[in-house]
């Protein structure tokens, strides 16, 4: 039921094609690099105007493509131009990873304590000029400014999180059987590691990785989406000033040259390790190259989570969780609930509160201190969710709120609830990523068990029920790598993020740093 994977390249190609919010430009760098300058201060407001790079970051320099090619972004609220990054290329990328395995040399020699602090002060930069860093955030991706400040809290307490985790790398003393040998454990860096990110969470999909990177001792050269490539390199000028050294963080952006440049982030020898956060089919390619050396990888790929609500749950909480699961950052999370199950004596109470609440929301400009949810991040998004809605109608679903595109600028789709849509329909089995809450009801915990677990993914579920022994039924029976019980926000800096299933391999956030560590075996002979 799910489609067939695509090629690399094709795949590829979807994943970043260019909406209308990005253009390319062959202007020259120099006068592009005036242009934005001069207008900088109208475009973005910042307290802190040298926040904002229209070039890449490769070795401690602020570099442009050779060639001169570059990238346009806007604010998908407004249409507004936001400015240029580098289309950079394979000599670009060549040129990043040699820098990250140079600096490794050193960078993997720094004692705990030194990452620990330089981890700090990178925390401490952030919720500094959070008020910046969110405003950045909510012009290139669109969401609200109270999300933004939020993510940019959540982004800034991995750097916290893995700083203290960088001092608790701790090695293991194993006895021997035999009297004259010893055995120690020792952990190291693995080395450069490639990070690939998405667009929905543009600083906390970069933090989330580089944090346990840096903590680990290893250096990394980071490949942004091109649609919000401007809070990566925020980020990379507040690395400079916590004292990260040279060419060991480097910011690779580019768009139109995504399969050369993951490609080579992939399959270079100097590279260790990929940390990929998007979709499944282009996971899979990525692993694939990843192989040809037998990388470590770490990845995050496509969610379809089930949200059920059972009979003896509380309806009202079950109604909060499900409009912070389904709606934050318009639909637009892997972890938000994509499959809404409700059991059918409750069905209808649960339905008309949800879309008493919905009717309630304020589409609009993120900056817009009444707007509660922003736009879809570009035309191809609206263009699914338009998919998704139309075909549960088409099979005999009920719109009890929006179900439409937003009139006017801006890629904007209406906060939607949909009732009785048929277990078959489409949003059943793709992952919508917009703002339609598709109710399906249920009869028995069996039955919604098994629709829960039809899927090739499993990243996240979540369940609302006041039955103790069924909380736990359900939870161990959920085939996902997290389960929110009663709750639908289960996201935080220090526990396991990660899935089963075609969701991915590995675990970010928690003890993710072993994810960055080789374990070594020395053994003492002659004693």
């Amino acid at each position: 039921m799910f489609p067939q994977p695509l090629p690399f390249s094709h795949a590829l190609r979807v994943l970043v094609k260019a909406p209308i919010a990005i253009r390319q430009s062959n202007r020259s760098s120099l006068s592009l690099w005036y242009r934005m300058a001069s207008t900088n201060a109208n475009i973005w407001g910042l307290q802190d105007p040298s926040l904002i790079k229209y070039q890449s970051f490769i070795d401690g320099k602020w570099v442009s493509a050779k060639d001169g090619g570059s990238i346009l972004v806007t604010n998908p609220a407004t249409g507004e131009e936001l400015g240029t990054v580098p289309e950079m290329g394979l000599e670009e990328t060549k040129s990043a990873v040699a820098a990250a395995g140079n600096a490794f040399a050193s960078w993997g020699k720094t004692t705990a304590r030194h990452r620990h602090d330089i981890l700090m002060n990178f925390y401490n930069l952030m919720r500094e000029h959070n008020d910046d860093l969110a405003r950045i955030i909510t012009l290139e991706n669109g969401k609200t400014l109270t999300e933004a400040k939020g993510e940019n809290a959540y982004s800034a307490s991995f750097m916290e999180w893995y700083a203290e985790e960088a001092v608790r790398i701790y090695g293991e003393h194993i006895p021997s059987p035999f009297t004259n040998l010893r055995n120690v454990v020792i952990k190291q860096p693995v080395g450069v590691v490639s990070i690939l990110t998405p667009w929905n969470f543009p600083s906390a999909m970069i933090t989330r990785k580089l944090g346990a990177a840096l903590a680990a001792g290893c250096t990394a050269v980071i490949k942004p989406p091109p649609e919000t490539p401007f809070s990566a390199l925020a980020l990379a000028e507040l690395s400079r000033r916590a004292g990260v050294p040279d060419g060991v963080i480097n910011i690779v952006t580019t768009q139109k040259n995504v399969i050369e440049v993951g490609r080579e982030m992939c399959e270079n020898k100097i590279v260790r390790k990929i940390s990929f956060t998007g979709s499944t089919p282009v996971a899979k390619s990525l692993y694939g190259m990843a192989a040809s050396t037998l990388k470590k990888v770490s990845i995050e790929a496509g969610g379809n989570a089930p949200f059920i609500v059972f009979d003896d749950a509380d309806i009202d909480q079950a109604v909060e969780g499900a409009i912070s699961c389904k709606f934050r950052g318009s639909g637009q999370t892997c972890v938000c609930a994509n499959r809404i199950y409700v059991q059918s004596s409750v069905y209808a109470d649960f339905a008309s509160k949800l879309a008493e609440k919905v009717t309630a929301f304020k589409v609009g400009n993120g900056l817009d201190e009444t707007t509660t949810h922003g736009p879809l991040i570009h035309e191809r998004a609206i263009s699914k969710v338009a998919r998704h809605v139309e075909d549960a109608v088409a099979r005999g679903a009920q719109v009890l709120v929006g179900g439409k595109r937003v009139d006017g600028a801006g890629t904007f789709f209406a906060p939607t609830v949909l009732s009785e849509v048929p277990a078959g329909a489409l949003s059943n089995f793709e992952e919508t990523f917009g703002p339609v809450a598709a109710l399906t009801k249920f009869e028995t915990e069996e039955e919604v068990i098994a629709l829960a677990n039809n899927a090739d993914v499993g990243l996240a579920g979540y369940f609302f029920s006041r039955d103790i022994g069924r909380v736990w039924r359900v939870a161990e029976a959920l085939e996902v790598g997290m389960v929110g019980t009663n709750t639908g926000l289960i996201s935080h800096a220090t526990i396991p993020f990660g899935g089963v299933k075609e969701s991915g391999l590995g675990r970010e956030g928690g003890h993710g740093i072993t994810e960055y560590l080789n374990q070594k075996l020395i053994t003492f002979g002659g004693l």
